[in-house]
């Protein structure tokens, strides 16, 4: 049973199951607990890899998620105006301009569906990104991330059994950890702050690349 999410200014209230439910200020967020592996994929895809998606980038154009075959992904579902914005954004730059020369890439999904935290168009996600944070990493078309219009890739991510994690995104930056084969293989609470995710990165990026 889930608890709802409840919106309050510089606040939020994260939507999660009762037995690790929080609630996050913005001036102070913490690792919620263990990282769940990928189990076996359901049927619903053909294989465990994300390269078979194809999503759109903020300017509408489609971008094949092959190209970024032989890297690192994380992929985060952002918004503008949630409590945990602040914190996320200058650490995600920060791992971004770290370790993106050895093959790390962020792969940034505006949504909305949480309170309504991501109210503007494409274009003025962008600007916001750019201008407050100097983020260099790449942001996509505006999408759904739960529910029946939930995009292809999202329905996929969810589809691992995390755990003490429901199905669906519990709230604004939720983080999924891709390895150099495509593969899923971590999932964080979105009050994981991305830094503390940089041992698993590393130990990734170490691993070899089989084409």
């Amino acid at each position: 049973m889930l608890l709802s999410a409840t919106h309050f200014p510089h606040r939020c209230v994260l939507s999660v199951p009762f037995a690790t439910f929080v609630t996050c200020a913005s001036s102070s967020t913490s690792d919620l607990g263990p990282v769940y592996r990928m189990p076996s994929q359901a049927n619903e895809f053909p294989s465990t890899k994300i390269y078979e998606f194809t999503v759109k980038d903020a300017k509408g154009k489609d971008v094949d998620l092959s190209v970024y075959r032989g890297k690192v992904l994380l992929i985060v579902n952002v918004a503008s105006e949630c409590g945990l914005t602040d914190e996320n954004y200058p650490e995600l730059t920060k791992l971004y301009q770290q370790y993106k020369d050895q093959g790390l890439e962020i792969l940034a999904f505006p949504c909305n569906q949480f309170a309504a935290q991501e109210p503007g168009s494409n274009q003025q996600i962008e600007e916001f990104v750019c201008t407050r944070f100097k983020s260099g990493f790449q942001i996509f078309d505006k999408i759904e991330v739960n529910g029946d219009n939930a995009a292809p890739l999202y329905k996929f991510l969810r589809l691992g059994k995390w755990g003490f994690f429901d199905d669906d995104i519990q709230w604004n930056f939720a983080k999924f950890l891709v390895d150099k084969e495509g593969k899923v293989v971590n999932r964080y609470y979105p009050t994981t702050l991305p830094f503390s995710l940089e041992n698993d990165i590393k130990k990734l990026l170490a691993e070899s690349h089989e084409c």
